[in-house]
């Protein structure tokens, strides 16, 4: 093979993977497009809505998760602390406008994108927290339901299929 031949095949793959790629984020759970929700969520349009509904399915989703635990009565007052720390705050921070952030210097961008990485920081731990508490107080039976549903929920809402992303036999 020439080298000609070589590079214009391996420029093939490169473009049919990216292209795998794109279509696969792009794809939601359900393996439909984005929805309009989901974009509204982006663009900072029609946010309550989008908060609405993803406050329903994570309603759900605890109460799917709370039903496959079998928790005991000792156990609910840790799992109604732990539900309680995975709620989202009362007023989630808004994100700079479009208009604002090209005011802004790339210095000052930058540290805007910092601060409010910190702030995500500072929520994520203390929901880490929170989960410790509650998984310590689990049998071996539920840690592994709690963790299978966890990693098959988390999996999913980063566009992964949970299952250490091997594709289907």
């Amino acid at each position: 093979m020439n080298k000609f031949s070589k590079r214009l095949l391996v420029g093939l793959t490169v473009l049919g993977l990216s292209a795998g790629a794109i279509v696969a984020h792009a794809d939601n759970d359900d393996g439909m497009a984005w929805s309009h929700d989901r974009m509204a969520m982006h663009d900072g349009a029609d946010q309550g809505k989008f908060a609405e509904k993803m406050k329903e399915r994570m309603a759900k989703h605890q109460a799917e998760m709370h039903d496959k635990l079998k928790l005991s009565a000792a156990q609910e007052p840790a799992w109604k602390t732990y539900v309680a720390s995975m709620a989202p705050p009362a007023a989630m921070p808004q994100r700079p406008s479009r208009a604002d952030m090209e005011k802004m210097s790339a210095p000052e961008r930058m540290e805007k994108m910092l601060a409010m990485m910190k702030e995500g920081e500072a929520r994520m731990s203390q929901r880490l927290a929170a989960m410790k508490t509650f998984y310590a107080v689990l049998s071996p039976e539920q840690k592994k339901v709690f963790n299978d549903n966890f990693r098959m929920m988390h999996g999913r809402h980063h566009g992964h299929r949970g299952d250490g992303d091997k594709a289907p036999k």
